[in-house]
């Protein structure tokens, strides 16, 4: 089965992450991550009443980490692992301009 990640940033640029020969990330472990950049980007909850789902934790972050955070291969690898693995789906696709994801 394919397993991969895309990411539409805002400037329209698309970046692909393939996971197929990755180690997976555990459900736990990517929650965490995200919880870690979340908070360390400064990401402010979508929703008035506050409740920040995991689906609105990706897209936050991959909207304040931007091109200059996903240019560390590093980096962009590990969120394309923690999304993954968090959403609990192999195939994901975060658009930053229509703050959407598909699967």
């Amino acid at each position: 089965m394919r397993s991969e990640v895309t990411v539409k940033l805002a400037d329209g640029a698309e970046l692909r992450f393939d996971l197929d020969e990755v180690q997976p990330m555990p459900h736990d472990v990517a929650r965490w991550w995200l919880d870690e950049q979340f908070t360390r980007l400064g990401c402010e909850p979508l929703r008035p009443t506050g409740k920040v789902l995991i689906a609105d934790k990706v897209l936050c972050v991959a909207q304040a980490a931007g091109g200059a955070q996903f240019a560390d291969a590093q980096w962009g690898g590990a969120f394309a692992r923690a999304a993954s693995a968090a959403l609990a789906k192999p195939v994901v696709h975060v658009d930053v301009p229509e703050m959407a994801i598909s699967f």
